[in-house]
């Protein structure tokens, strides 16, 4: 009777080391599943070509509401709605411009913001080749116009 008593404690024991070894190999497949965190984006300056870019796109009312419907979708949650930097995820940032001031645009050329919106700078996500040209344009103009308010 010992016997089987010990027998039966011994399996316990086995069956509870495998479980264990089980759900420890279950942890480290879970983490090692998991997407790599996501890299900012590089610091990479715009080339003179890129900066020299002229805006084709002229301010016009017509571009301004169609840039402010592009900075609503992709950049408000940051930038803010008023483009003051203070969006609801500006928090967890850091350096997010605030296009009112004056000074905060005035040494960049529409070139300069065109590729960095193309391309995303720090953690600011590139828009990279799901925005036309015009349509990043258009933004640039709506950008610059907060400045003037």
């Amino acid at each position: 009777m010992k016997e089987k008593w010990e027998q039966r404690e011994a399996l316990k024991k086995t069956l509870l080391v495998l479980l264990a070894l089980f759900f420890f190999v279950f942890v480290l497949w879970a983490q090692n599943d998991q997407p790599p965190a996501k890299a900012p984006a590089p610091e990479a300056k715009a080339s003179p070509a890129d900066s020299a870019r002229v805006n084709p796109v002229k301010p016009t009312q017509e571009s301004l509401n169609k840039g402010k419907k592009t900075y609503v979708i992709d950049c408000a949650m940051c930038h803010g709605d008023k483009g003051d930097g203070k969006g609801d995820m500006a928090s967890d940032m850091k350096n997010v411009t605030d296009f009112t001031n004056p000074d905060a645009l005035k040494n960049r050329t529409d070139g300069d913001l065109f590729y960095t919106i193309r391309h995303g700078k720090g953690d600011m996500p590139p828009e990279g080749d799901r925005a036309k040209d015009d349509e990043i344009w258009n933004l640039v103009n709506y950008v610059r116009a907060f400045a003037k308010k």
